[in-house]
């Protein structure tokens, strides 16, 4: 499957697609009613929720995220995950919510102009470990407790002293990145670049520091 039709499947069911996983929240009025909400995904996803489902608990929601953990992507499993899952929570009287801001992953992105000599610091610094199953060079590290942002590498033609050199990219459903470019806008950022848009906006704040906003599409 492709972004757009994993997209267009999870849509309906109040799922978003964001950065290789597809995710969903649940809004609650107490932890109690969070981890209930996140017992009836684990039960309903059965043997399977070892390798597909991962659920934070907070005391306002139960984010529920489902993404195939051998295969590091989105699957067919998946889908039929999140209409199982999605049904269960209904049933129970729980409304799964992707309203804006409710789902987003932040990566942090690191150029340099010899990623070989850069990469193991930042790996030995964070304590983070190589992305599984890629091997490339400008992979990302990730954090092996899913705590923290992911990071990854983009190499460099020649020496950029005149503006900074560390991004972040913020991910967001495709269908929330308009109004989080015009937030920003409006909060005195500068867009420097929507050439790949809706792949990702490129802005910058008051001193040039600059941020990505991304989504699935253009991708494929």
């Amino acid at each position: 499957m492709n972004r757009r039709e994993i997209s267009e499947a999870v849509g309906p069911l109040g799922w978003r697609l964001v950065l290789g996983a597809i995710y969903t929240e649940v809004l609650v009025p107490s932890m109690a009613d969070a981890a209930a909400a996140a017992a009836h995904a684990v039960d309903a996803a059965g043997p399977d929720a070892s390798g597909h489902l991962c659920v934070d608990i907070r005391a306002d929601r139960a984010v529920v995220r489902l993404r195939t953990r051998d295969a590091h992507a989105v699957t067919e499993r998946d889908l039929a995950l999140a209409r199982e899952v999605s049904g269960a929570l209904a049933a129970r009287g729980f409304e799964l919510s992707t309203g804006p801001g409710a789902v987003q992953a932040i990566e942090i992105a690191i150029d340099a102009l010899d990623i070989a000599a850069v990469r193991p610091f930042w790996k030995a610094v964070t304590g983070y470990i190589d992305e599984p199953g890629n091997e490339d060079l400008n992979a990302g590290l990730v954090d092996p407790f899913g705590r923290g942002p992911a990071i990854w590498f983009q190499q460099m033609d020649s020496p950029r002293p005149q503006r900074n050199r560390i991004h972040l990219d913020i991910d967001v459903p495709h269908d929330a990145a308009q109004a989080r470019v015009d937030a920003a806008l409006a909060a005195g950022a500068t867009l420097l670049s929507d050439r790949v848009a809706p792949r990702f906006w490129v802005l910058a704040d008051a001193e040039g520091n600059e941020a990505c906003i991304c989504t699935w599409q253009g991708r494929d």
